[in-house]
Parts: structure tokens; C-alpha cells; sequence
């Protein structure tokens, strides 16, 4: 694994993994801006959808083993961790401004 192409938010997420094959982790992966067609099946082998030489951001769901493998790729330049987001349901209370 090449830690160095991996966000402390992935890196730390890692740790938690009890399964390394389970695809449990959603990330995005940055590419060099132009795959030849080997990193374009190794990123379809995983489950990336989408892929195509125009684009140099993907985002997928992986294992493990999964991250550690592209870490490894010369045309990965980084894996970033992606954060589950939340819906904000909540009114924020301002203060009334009295005369």
C-alpha cells in the first residue's frame, strides 16, 4: 500500500476494517486526466462505473485490497475518503432584534 496517495481520512478508515475484502469504503479516486485501456479495466474490474479518458475523478465503493492495489498504480494520484453526508432537517434559531 502507498500511503502517500491516501488521505489521512482513508488511511485512519483502514485501520477500522475488519473484513479486507469487503467493500466498505467509498472513495474518490484521481487519475491522471488520460487512461490507456489497462487502467481503464483495472478501474472497471473494481466496479467503477463511468470511466473514460475525459474524466480524471472517480468515485466508488471499495475494499481493502481494492485501495491498495490502485495506491499502487502510477497514474492514481491520490485516494481521498468520501464522507457520508447527512440531510440537515433544522431550523436555525436568530435572535429577534427588539425596538
Amino acid at each position: 500500500m502507498n500511503y502517500q496517495k491516501l488521505d489521512a481520512a482513508l488511511a485512519t478508515a483502514l485501520n477500522d476494517v475488519q473484513n479486507s475484502e469487503e467493500r466498505s469504503l467509498t472513495v474518490f479516486i484521481h487519475t491522471e486526466p488520460i487512461l490507456n485501456s489497462d487502467a481503464t479495466a483495472v478501474l472497471e474490474s473494481f466496479g467503477v462505473s463511468g470511466v473514460n479518458s475525459g474524466k480524471d475523478i472517480f468515485t466508488a465503493t471499495l475494499s481493502p485490497n481494492a485501495i491498495s492495489q490502485l495506491s499502487e498504480q502510477s497514474w492514481v494520484k491520490y485516494l481521498k475518503r468520501s464522507q457520508q453526508l447527512g440531510l440537515v432537517n433544522r431550523r436555525i434559531n436568530t435572535p429577534k432584534l427588539g425596538v
